[in-house]
């Protein structure tokens, strides 16, 4: 398949791209989170297009995107007093907001056989313009391959998906850089199954009443109720190992590796830590930013594991991050990639 490359300050080339959209085919855009794969949510054929360019397991659901809060009645038909509120605090912006499925409205490849829809309005203009100009509710992943990090570029979706989608829409770097917080709010409680751009203080301060994370997700048979819940995320080529303890204590640790790996290791760490290296080589180096402004560290995150993909590193080296705040959707993909693994 060839892949068209269109630029999304071009409006030409957004009617294209809402066309492939109305026409049941699979388009790459640009939110403020990372980029999304995009497909007609309510088409079960074009929503499958999504899976196979992904390599995406088909119990993984799929988030829905929207431009106007009216679409939500093609969705569902139970909208509490709580998503209220958090949709007028919220959206647009990265909060994906789970309710209840309206029957027959969504095909399950969407949902994950759910009785679940999960719904967000991006806070991105070409995203938005996208959307309208397409007028239809649209299912969109990260545009990466299954387990790889999330695309924060066009030349991350071009490196994964170029040749197995229809068309790539070009926006620039995103602001936000981890993916949307998913909330749950179709239960008693609200529950957040995925921490994101939105931070759990910033929702209690909008329910007035406690969120709780969701316990980890650790069965094979289950179907989990949000992305990310289940399967492997966010893992580059070589492995991630979390160094732990005070700056200093890290970089003493991963000094002593670069030793060992003699010129083969990777290393991302906060400018504060990065000061206390002696044998980093300055090629393999990334400066993830300031660990006083976790956001700009959480937005460095993906670009620089997927910069370690194009290198020829057989370890990658970092460090853990006050989990607090949006420290807690940071450290939540850090853990991820490294598969936990800690020294």
């Amino acid at each position: 398949m060839e892949t068209k490359l269109l630029r999304g300050e071009q409006e030409r080339d957004l009617q294209e791209a809402a066309r492939l959209l109305r026409a049941g085919e699979t388009v790459a855009f640009p939110t403020e989170t990372v980029y999304g794969l995009g497909a007609n949510a309510l088409d079960a054929d074009a929503a499958r297009k999504i899976y196979a360019a992904k390599g995406r397991p088909s119990d993984n659901p799929l988030i829905v995107h929207i431009y106007d809060r009216a679409q939500l009645e093609m969705l569902t038909d139970q909208i509490s007093e709580t998503a209220e509120k958090l949709m007028d605090a919220f959206w647009p912006g990265p909060l994906t907001i789970i309710f209840h499925r309206r029957p027959g409205a969504v095909p399950d490849c969407v949902t994950g056989g759910l009785d679940t829809v999960a719904v967000r309005m991006p806070n991105h203009p070409v995203a938005l313009r996208l959307l309208r100009m397409a007028d239809l509710p649209i299912a969109a992943p990260s545009a990466n391959l299954s387990g790889k990090p999330s695309p924060t570029a066009v030349s991350h979706v071009e490196h994964d998906l170029s040749g197995r989608i229809a068309a790539i829409v070009s926006g620039g770097s995103c602001a936000v850089g981890v993916e949307s917080t998913v909330l749950d709010v179709s239960g008693n409680a609200p529950v957040i199954l995925r921490p994101g751009g939105i931070t759990r203080e910033q929702l209690e301060a909008v329910t007035s009443e406690p969120v709780i994370y969701a316990t980890p997700h650790g069965s094979t048979v289950e179907t989990p109720r949000a992305p990310g819940m289940k399967y492997t995320h966010y893992a580059p080529e070589a492995p991630v190992y979390i160094c732990t303890g005070t700056p200093e204590e890290i970089a003493e640790k991963i000094d002593h590796r670069l030793e060992v790996h003699k010129g083969r290791a990777g290393v991302m760490l906060s400018r504060q830590t990065l000061r206390l290296l002696q044998n980093a080589d300055e090629n393999l180096v990334v400066n993830l930013g300031s660990r006083d402004d976790l956001k700009q560290i959480a937005c460095n995150l993906f670009a620089a594991l997927r910069y370690f993909d194009d290198s020829d590193v057989e370890a990658i080296y970092t460090e853990d991050f006050p989990a607090e705040h949006i420290g807690v959707a940071l450290m939540n993909r850090l853990d991820k990639a490294a598969g936990s693994k800690k020294i």
